[in-house]
């Protein structure tokens, strides 16, 4: 590994907003990246409170800040604060990553959606074709279910609350909805299990999936955005069917990457050294 530059006046800037942000392993991800590139840069939570988005924003371009990546509560303020809407943020209606650019706009983009799809190929999977049942309506849901439709996927979903999916199937074309609770019903014609929702997430009470993978397909892939735990309930009992499944982990450390090429101008090791890292410090997390 190269040896990182010191910090000076030369260094570029990146980071996190959230609030609370101290959870984020972005942080952790980005600044392993940035050693081993030998980039002189750093990448720093950014705890910043609602309401206090745009302005904290605005300050950090003035300061010099290459971009920043943007977590709950603010990827919808993050969206309307933006000069340039890339097309991955026009098509899942978020933004998750701001780049400011040198003639002093702001661009934002969605990396979620290409980087769940970039997860599941890095497992051997291919994505194209076939039918897809994704669980839940939030933002990462439309950015996913945009990923797919691109790539020629027929996209189901389904939701706690019908209300949310009815907007989120407004908002793009070729979307299918149906009940919570007919869920399984489709399970299986479906090659794609994606769930989106935060069910099966430690320390979310209550929630439960509407169906048993009993019915699906020998051929169904499961997915879970959540990673922490990796292993979640969804996945073991996919597993103990035999079924291929893909954590979220994956999609964290592919969706990171898009930013870091844009405020660092370097291409990042998407190898198995940062998902070890990345593993490790969940464990210590969860032991203590």
């Amino acid at each position: 590994m190269e040896q990182r530059p010191r910090i000076d006046g030369h260094t570029l800037l990146a980071g996190v907003i959230g609030w609370p942000v101290a959870h984020s392993r972005s942080p952790l991800m980005h600044n392993f990246w940035l050693e081993k590139s030998g980039v002189n840069g750093v990448y720093v939570p950014l705890p910043v409170a609602p309401g206090q988005f745009e302005t904290a924003v605005h300050g950090l371009r003035a300061a010099g800040f290459r971009g920043v990546n943007v977590t709950i509560p603010h990827k919808e303020a993050a969206y309307r604060i933006v000069d340039r809407l890339d097309r991955s943020a026009e098509r899942s209606g978020s933004v998750n990553t701001l780049v400011f650019a040198e003639n002093g706009t702001i661009e934002g983009y969605s990396t979620d959606g290409d980087g769940f799809v970039a997860n599941v190929e890095a497992h051997g999977i291919e994505v194209a074709g076939g039918r897809a049942l994704l669980l839940g309506a939030g933002g990462a849901a439309r950015a996913i279910a945009a990923s797919l439709l691109d790539r020629g996927v027929k996209v189901i979903v389904a939701n706690r609350t019908r209300a949310r999916a009815q907007v989120l199937a407004a908002s793009l074309d070729g979307i299918e909805l149906i009940d919570w609770e007919q869920a399984g019903q489709a399970l299986p014609s479906c090659t794609l299990l994606v769930n989106t929702t935060s069910i099966g997430m430690e320390g979310v009470a209550g929630g439960a999936f509407p169906f048993s993978l009993e019915q699906a397909s020998p051929d169904l892939v499961v997915c879970d955005i959540v990673y922490v735990p990796r292993q979640t309930a969804l996945l073991e009992q996919a597993a103990a069917r035999g079924l291929r499944t893909v954590d979220g982990l994956g999609m964290l450390i592919h969706q990171a990457g898009e930013g870091f090429r844009k405020w660092f101008g370097a291409v990042p090791d998407m190898g198995p050294e940062v998902e070890a890292l990345l593993d490790a410090d969940l464990r210590r997390a969860r032991a203590g």
